[in-house]
């Protein structure tokens, strides 16, 4: 009887579907071994972060710090109004996370969408905004109140602006202002052109301006403080990314990096 030896084939083929199998099921993508895996978030490559103006450099900065700390990962940011943000996440834009800068804005997210738990991770507090000259010589909220003294204000529903109603009214001041910007970020570009005497603003973005604006504190700035949550949504499409990039900001080296900034812990 003729013994029959496999041939090359048949010893080829098991082992060579083996080796297609561990490079990614014929994907022609490379394989991911199981620790970049993990780091990437059960294999997400992005984490798209929809985030406040006023959080654009201290986020900015956290996230070069996530990326550095996950290899092969990139942060996508979408800065804007907070209330513009959430709608357009309510309308089925792809987010990750969003850190808003008000609870009002978080709910219309958290009730229309599921979320984590939103935390409040920082406060901000305004200041009047003004060109380094001064020439309208403002000193005190009550000047905004003047005719003569051109204000720029954030429109009423985002949340700086909602703010600032909360301190004029505070101060019993009916204020005109010439022109209501969609977002902080918006409102301080007025003064920082010379195109206004003077902006209600966050302090910290009168921080970031780096000198091109002078900032003055106002007492009634203390009945309008604004509380900021974020939260990793339940559809995240980078799903670990998200809660691991909400863990960075929440963490001691997340604050440090936003009290330098000017924002007050919660």
């Amino acid at each position: 009887m003729v013994s029959r030896r496999p041939s090359r084939w048949a010893i080829a083929l098991p082992v060579a579907l083996a080796l297609a199998g561990l490079s990614g099921c014929g994907s022609g993508q490379p394989a991911t071994t199981s620790a970049s895996a993990s780091a990437a978030g059960g294999g997400a490559k992005e984490v798209t972060v929809f985030a406040a103006a006023s959080l654009t450099g201290t986020f900015t900065q956290l996230g070069k710090t996530f990326e550095a700390a996950h290899p092969g990962t990139t942060v996508k940011f979408n800065f804007g109004s907070s209330a513009t943000l959430a709608q357009q996440i309510v309308q089925g834009a792809p987010a990750d996370v969003f850190a808003a800068a008000s609870p009002a804005t978080m709910k219309t997210v958290t009730d229309a969408s599921p979320a984590a738990p939103p935390t409040t991770f920082v406060r901000n507090k305004l200041q009047i905004a003004v060109p380094k000259d001064n020439p309208a010589q403002v000193d005190a909220l009550r000047d905004l109140a003047d005719a003569k003294v051109k204000v720029a204000l954030c429109a009423e529903q985002v949340p700086c602006g909602a703010a600032a109603v909360k301190a004029l009214d505070a101060a019993g001041l009916k204020v005109t202002p010439v022109t209501l910007e969609q977002d902080v970020k918006a409102t301080l570009t007025k003064v920082e052109l010379g195109e206004v005497d003077a902006a209600l603003v966050y302090k910290t973005d009168v921080i970031a301006s780096a000198g091109k604006v002078t900032g003055i504190a106002f007492p009634e700035a203390d009945q309008a403080v604004n509380d900021y949550p974020i939260a990793a949504l339940a559809k995240a499409p980078a799903g670990d990314l998200a809660g691991r990039f909400v863990d960075l900001v929440l963490s001691q080296q997340g604050r440090d990096v936003l009290t330098k900034a000017g924002f007050e812990a919660p």
